[in-house]
């Protein structure tokens, strides 16, 4: 097994891909395993979680590049009204879930509890699978936000 401290900051483009596939949850810890398409077993000692796309070990015929995988999440188009986005990224962000703001999109986990906000608020969503990946803001492992200040209750 190989073990990992964090991803190489200059990899060899030209080299093959081999994908080492990890769900958002498991991303967002320091330390964890993983096995890598080919087989290859790693583990995870890291100051910083990783993120898909992060080049974690290279070989002289092979890099191994971090894939997210996809997931359940409800997607709120902002075609309709862009002007909501503000609010509904508001009422999620009560509830203490997770958000992904894109310029056409929102997307939030597929949870009951924000099935039952939207509907509630008359907000149309789409269930459907995409990778996910949420603002450092919104995760409550951080002790401080980027103004470097707390949110405790």
């Amino acid at each position: 097994m190989q073990l990992i401290y964090g991803s190489i900051a200059q990899s060899d483009g030209t080299l093959s891909e081999v994908a080492l596939q990890v769900e958002r949850q498991k991303l967002a810890k320091r330390i964890w395993r993983g096995v890598a398409d080919d087989g290859m077993e790693f583990g995870f000692e890291l100051n910083a979680p990783l993120k898909d796309g992060d080049v974690v070990w290279q070989t002289s015929i092979a890099r191994y590049v971090i894939r997210q995988l996809p997931e359940a999440v409800l997607e709120i188009s902002l075609d309709v009204a862009p002007s909501a986005a503000a609010g509904i990224g508001w009422a999620i962000g009560n509830l203490h879930l997770e958000l992904s703001a894109e310029p056409k999109r929102l997307l939030t986990a597929d949870e009951p509890a924000v099935r039952q906000l939207l509907e509630r608020l008359k907000v149309s969503f789409t269930p459907t699978t995409a990778l996910f990946r949420p603002g450092r803001f919104a995760r409550g492992d951080q002790s401080t936000n980027e103004l470097g200040t707390s949110h405790r209750h």
